[in-house]
């Protein structure tokens, strides 16, 4: 990609070139028409090569042409900043709702679900600790 980059580069340098040397000519560039220009006070015109001409033409056209986009464009980067700053703010406002609503509400569950201690282990009943319920025994006949 980069060598056809500097291929192209050469070729429109050369064209550049080619066109320079082929409109070496002076001629007059004058900014107003006729005799207008003494009515402005003094000669606005001036004695410049034919591809000064050309080349200023092409330089002050694509200026013009990004100084219209940029004025037309102007609206989309106004919106596209107010949709950021809405975006963030949404963010925001997600990420404190996952932290309130994602909260269990019972009391057991938290305990059951809050982040364990490393290097702790669960209490298991052992042996010695007696079991009791409240549950009717049963009797097989």
């Amino acid at each position: 990609m980069r060598y056809l980059r500097m291929i192209f580069v050469a070729v429109l340098a050369l064209a550049l070139l080619t066109v320079a040397l082929a409109n070496r000519q002076l001629v007059t560039v004058g900014l107003f028409p006729g005799q207008l220009d003494a009515y402005f006070g003094g000669g606005w015109a001036a004695r410049m090569p034919l591809f000064l001409v050309i080349l200023l033409s092409l330089l002050i056209g694509m200026l013009l042409g990004l100084v219209w986009e940029w004025m037309r464009e102007a609206h989309l980067r106004q919106e596209s900043a107010r949709r950021a700053h809405e975006l963030t703010r949404l963010e925001r406002e997600v990420g404190g709702l996952r932290t309130t609503h994602a909260a269990p509400r019972d009391e057991v569950l938290a305990i059951l679900d809050a982040p364990r201690r490393p290097g702790a282990t669960a209490a298991a009943p052992t042996a010695t600790t007696p079991v009791t319920t409240n549950a009717p025994a049963l009797v097989r006949r």
